[in-house]
């Protein structure tokens, strides 16, 4: 080959690479990824298995995700989800918040005992995004030879470069599911979470996105930075001391009560619960019934045990949304709104998809 069609082609290839880098580079997607901790990235200690891992290390395991994405990274925390509290929810509002003009979608790496919590907040706290919001995990560290991390983590990328992804998700095992309708629902299968009384957004196979709901979001996001933690969730069972209930209204500003079937609560004078009941209503605290049972939801107005408390106490019910739905968007008006009657209001307001029936 001569020197002059060398340099041509020489030249040819540093064009290609340039192109390369920056033209098409130019069009993929930038995903911030946001670690926290969790299972995903945890190794095994004496202790048994703590989080340890570092975002980058976690990037480390999934580099296909370069093909499609330019990833980035920032370790916010380092806990197991057990942990995780309402400071830690505001502290990732903050770094989505200050990081959402630079960046076309992002991905929450999250121990799953709590991610369903943390996903119901964040569509509170973070509304109407554009944007993509993924929150992840896995059963099995994403070191180990047999795991679901690095398919959840490489999804979870896929996902947010996808053309209708918005709002905050789980991607979890193929599945896409709405921050509000997340639930988990396995201890330890790699089926871990359902979407609770409404459909998937959407199922990941083969690398390819098949997406159900096509819903676009216009605009720019509501960020709120407030939350309310006085909101206590009391579990109904069989001959509960009422004085326990007593105690929580004392302590809370809104107490849900997870009961049985429909909603209802022991009646008759033997059980104590309405005089304690009526007690904190009138002190202007706010009661919220929902129910144990994970789908179909609740309906005071079936039985007598419920009808009665629904009409005569004023009790909010959660209808189609799961507790940590309910518990979310308490915690969130509670901090934007004082007045006890603009609370019920809004209450049945639906955010994100978090509830179909309305009164």
């Amino acid at each position: 080959m001569s020197n002059k069609r060398q340099r041509q082609t020489e030249n040819v290839d540093f064009f290609f690479i340039m192109w390369y880098y920056f033209g098409m580079n130019s069009q993929l997607k930038k995903i911030l990824m946001i670690a926290t901790g969790g299972t995903i990235a945890s190794k095994k200690s004496e202790d048994g298995l703590t989080p340890s891992l570092t975002s980058e290390e976690l990037l480390s395991y999934v580099p296909e995700i370069r093909e499609f994405c330019i990833p980035s990274s920032v370790q916010t925390m380092n806990i197991d989800s057990t942990n995780i509290c309402a400071d830690d929810w505001l502290v990732l509002e903050d770094v989505i918040e200050k990081n959402y003009d630079k960046y076309d979608g992002f991905v929450i790496c999250h121990g799953t005992d709590t991610m369903a919590y943390t996903a119901a907040t964040l569509s509170y706290l973070i509304q109407n995004s554009p944007k993509p919001i993924v929150i992840t995990g896995s059963q099995k560290p994403i070191d180990m030879d047999i795991t679901d991390a690095k398919t959840n983590l490489s999804d979870s990328f896929l996902y947010c470069c996808s053309k209708y992804a918005n709002g905050v998700q789980i991607v979890f095992d193929g599945k896409v599911i709405k921050g509000t309708r997340a639930k988990k629902t396995r201890s330890k299968s790699y089926n871990a979470f359902s979407s609770i009384n409404f459909p998937y957004t959407a199922i990941i196979q083969d690398r390819r996105v098949m997406q159900y709901d096509k819903t676009r979001k216009r605009g720019k996001p509501k960020f709120y930075r407030e939350l309310d933690r006085k909101v206590g969730l009391f579990k109904l069972i069989p001959d509960a001391n009422p004085l326990i209930l007593d105690k929580y209204f004392e302590l809370h500003d809104a107490v849900i009560i997870e009961s049985f079937g429909t909603g209802g609560i022991p009646s008759g004078e033997k059980f104590g619960f309405y005089d304690i009941i009526d007690k904190w209503r009138k002190k202007g605290k706010i009661l919220v019934m929902c129910t144990q049972v994970v789908n179909e939801g609740s309906d005071m107005t079936v039985y007598k045990v419920g009808k009665r408390l629904k009409e005569k106490y004023g009790f909010l019910e959660s209808y189609d949304m799961t507790p940590e739905a309910v518990l979310a968007k308490l915690m969130w008006l509670l901090a934007a709104r004082r007045r006890v009657s603009d609370v019920k209001k809004a209450f049945y307001k639906t955010v994100a998809d978090d509830i179909l029936y309305t009164e």
